[in-house]
């Protein structure tokens, strides 16, 4: 079968570890005769890029590719339902959509045979396709470099979105200093948290707790 018949999806995700907004699932689908040019244009993980960088490779993919498709999973979804199975039915939702002859997805798990299975019982029963599923995908395969570009662009325009209602919100991750000030500071002032948090973080237990003590109140009595 010739190269430009045949077509390959890139899965990644941006976002699963970030107390506030959502996370981000991304398909690209390209044809395979297009694969070099992911090569030559420094296609790789996104976390080794610069945020500029990645808005300038953006265009780049979409121009290359066939199709793009994005999963969006928000914080009360996550709170909800199991992180794990979200992940997998998005996953399973884009290959479903995009029928691609072989597909590579970064494992978000340390077992990835496990997950290449738990995401084979997710799609369509008739469909026939190579499914590679491993650890470091993102650095080791161009196209699921691709996903990870779009992934981490949007989920990051999706957030810079967020801080015009709710003011700096940093990068949403718990090591972030800026996410912690927004945090601390929005349920000083409310009482609560707002929906675009991840309630049932471990980050979000602990800022309540910090209050508790704080008003001379012991956990333990409550």
């Amino acid at each position: 079968m010739e190269e430009d018949s045949l077509f390959i999806l890139g899965i990644d995700e941006a976002g699963r570890g970030p107390v506030v907004g959502p996370l981000v699932i991304c398909g690209v689908l390209l044809s395979k005769s297009k694969l070099g040019e992911l090569f030559r244009r420094g296609i790789k993980d996104s976390k080794l890029l610069s945020p500029s960088r990645r808005q300038t490779l953006k265009g780049e993919i979409e121009s290359l590719a066939e199709g793009v498709e994005m999963v969006i999973i928000s914080p009360s979804e996550i709170d909800n339902c199991n992180m794990g199975d979200l992940e997998l039915k998005g996953m399973a939702k884009i290959i479903n959509r995009f029928l691609p002859d072989q597909v590579f997805v970064d494992a978000p798990t340390s077992r990835p045979l496990s997950y290449e299975r738990k995401i084979r019982s997710l799609l369509f029963s008739k469909l026939r396709v190579e499914l590679v599923v491993e650890n470091r995908a993102d650095k080791n395969y161009p196209i699921v470099g691709a996903a990870s570009i779009l992934a981490k662009v949007e989920r990051d325009r999706r957030v810079r979105l967020l801080e015009k209602k709710y003011g700096t919100l940093g990068s949403g991750y718990p090591s972030d200093p800026r996410t912690i000030g927004f945090l601390r500071n929005y349920f000083r002032l409310y009482g609560d948290f707002p929906t675009v948090v991840r309630r049932r973080w471990r980050t979000i237990q602990k800022l309540k707790e910090e209050k508790l003590v704080r008003k001379g109140g012991n956990r333990d009595d409550y």
